[in-house]
């Protein structure tokens, strides 16, 4: 196993492989819902992507699992650029990119401490015989 030490407690990649789930359209709806009610807890400023900023998003995914961010008007980054670069530096997904606000999912490795149950897909229809 190896560790990236750049972002802090990121968590283990093997070969340089990092494993990211792909959210059905209905996670993403069920996630959308559940993020109306977060208040916004990241913000991306003239800085752009620290890693100050990195590590915040990383411990508050392992905390949350579901986190709303805003890109400030002094950013020179867009939402979605800043969305896209905090999903990739932390292992997670982009979910949502409103206007100036963006919303990151990352479930939690360990099944005992996930706060969010995910919709599973319907499995296909049999035809009639």
């Amino acid at each position: 196993r190896r560790w990236r030490s750049s972002t802090g407690s990121c968590g283990p990649i093997w070969k340089g492989l990092v494993n990211k789930m792909e959210l059905t359209s209905k996670q993403r709806s069920q996630l959308r819902g559940l993020a109306n009610a977060l208040d916004t807890i990241l913000h991306v400023g003239k800085d752009g992507i620290s890693d100050n900023l990195v590590k915040q998003a990383n411990d508050a995914l392992e905390a949350r699992e579901l986190i709303k961010g805003r890109v400030l008007e002094n950013s020179m980054l867009t939402a979605r650029e800043a969305c896209e670069q905090l999903a990739k530096l932390t292992r997670s997904e982009s979910v949502q990119v409103i206007g100036s606000k963006f919303v990151l999912y990352r479930r939690h490795y360990d099944k005992s401490r996930r706060r969010i149950e995910l919709v599973k897909d319907r499995p296909p229809r049999q035809g009639k015989q």
